[in-house]
C-alpha cells in the first residue's frame, strides 16, 4: 500500500544526472520526499546535467521567476559532425573534417553571437504547433517552419579547444537553445557541429555547486532532517524584504494593497518586487510589488 503524500515546502536544487528527463527527475525527487506538490522550473534534456531547481509545496507559486530568469551552462561542441537533434541523442547526417579551424577563427567568430542574437528553435524541442510538441513531428519525419526568436548571450567564452573538441561556457537569456549554439557556431565556423556534453551551473542567482545528487538524497536515512530543501524564500533572494505589524499582516494575506505613507513603511531604496515578512514571527507572507507608493499583493502564500 503507498504511502499518503505529506505537504512538503522548501527549494531543492537538484544537480540532474545523464540519461532522465527533468520531469522522471522530478518524479523521483518527489517520491524520494514523499512531496504532495512539487514542479520544476525549466527543463534540462535528458542528455544533459546540472543544475535543476525542483519547488516543492508553496514553493511553487514562485517557480515562474525561475523560468525567466538568466542561465550559465559548459558545453562542449563536436566540431566536423552533424546530427539530426544536434546533440548525441541523434543520428548521424554530415560529416566534415577540415583542417582550417583555428582558435583565432573561434575566437572571432564567438564574438559575432554576443549580443541579441536571433535562434531558430530546433525541431527536436517541447516548444508546440498546432497543440502538438515539434519533436513529435520531428520524430514523424516532418519538418515545419520555425520563426526565428531574438535571445540574448551575455557572455560567451571558450574554456578549451583541441581538435574536434570545442568547451565553451555561456550565459543567456531565457529560450536559448544550447544546441542550436552549438549548432549555429559550427555553421558559422564552415564545419558544422552537435553538442557532446552540456552542463548547467546557474539558473539566477542559485549555483551547482549548492546543488544534490539524487544519490545524496539516496543515502539519507530520512531525507526532510536532512539540509536538502532550501526554505521557501530561497528563490526570492533578489526581492528586498518588507516587515509588516500583525495587523498589517492581515490586511495583506487578505489582498489588501497597503499605503506606504498611511501605514508607515519605510520602502525607501526596496527594489520594485519585494518579499513580505510578519515581523514578529519572520514568517514569509508572499511577494509584492511597489506601485505609486503602496505595496501590492502578488502571491501569496498558504503556510
Amino acid at each position: 500500500m503507498s504511502r499518503s503524500r505529506i505537504p512538503v515546502n522548501g527549494v531543492l536544487l537538484l544537480d540532474k544526472p545523464k540519461g532522465i528527463s527533468s520531469n522522471f527527475a522530478l518524479t523521483l525527487a518527489k517520491r524520494k520526499f514523499n512531496a504532495r506538490k512539487a514542479g520544476h522550473t525549466g527543463t534540462l534534456d535528458p542528455f544533459a546535467t546540472g543544475l535543476l531547481p525542483l519547488c516543492f509545496g508553496e514553493a511553487t507559486k514562485f517557480a515562474q521567476d525561475l523560468l525567466n530568469a538568466d542561465k550559465t551552462y559548459e558545453a562542449t561542441a563536436h566540431l566536423g559532425i552533424r546530427t539530426t537533434t544536434g546533440d548525441t541523442e541523434g543520428e548521424v547526417v554530415a560529416v566534415q573534417n577540415p583542417s582550417v579551424v583555428t582558435r583565432d577563427q573561434i575566437d572571432e567568430i564567438l564574438g559575432r553571437f554576443v549580443g541579441e542574437i536571433l535562434q531558430i528553435p530546433p525541431m527536436y524541442s517541447a516548444l508546440k504547433r498546432d497543440g502538438k510538441p515539434l519533436y513529435e513531428y520531428a520524430r514523424a519525419g516532418i519538418e515545419v517552419e520555425r520563426n526565428a526568436r531574438p535571445v540574448t548571450i551575455y557572455d560567451l567564452r571558450i574554456l578549451s579547444f583541441s581538435w574536434p573538441c570545442l568547451s565553451f561556457r555561456v550565459t543567456c537569456s531565457k529560450g536559448t537553445y544550447i544546441r542550436t549554439l552549438g549548432e549555429d557556431i559550427g555553421h558559422a565556423l564552415g564545419c558544422g557541429a552537435h553538442l557532446s556534453s552540456l552542463r548547467r551551473t546557474k539558473v539566477g542567482t542559485l549555483d551547482i555547486d549548492d546543488a544534490n545528487s539524487l544519490a545524496d538524497i539516496d543515502h539519507a536515512e530520512n531525507p526532510l532532517t536532512e539540509p536538502f530543501l532550501k526554505p521557501v524564500d530561497y528563490l526570492l533572494q533578489n526581492f528586498s524584504p518588507v516587515f509588516l505589524s500583525d495587523d498589517q499582516a492581515r490586511r495583506f494575506r487578505h489582498g489588501q494593497r497597503l499605503s506606504a505613507e498611511k501605514e508607515k513603511l519605510d520602502l525607501s531604496g526596496a527594489s520594485e518586487n519585494v518579499r513580505v515578512y510578519e515581523l514578529g514571527s519572520r514568517t514569509l507572507l508572499g511577494t509584492a510589488t511597489i506601485v505609486r507608493g503602496s505595496l501590492v499583493p502578488q502571491r501569496l502564500l498558504a503556510l
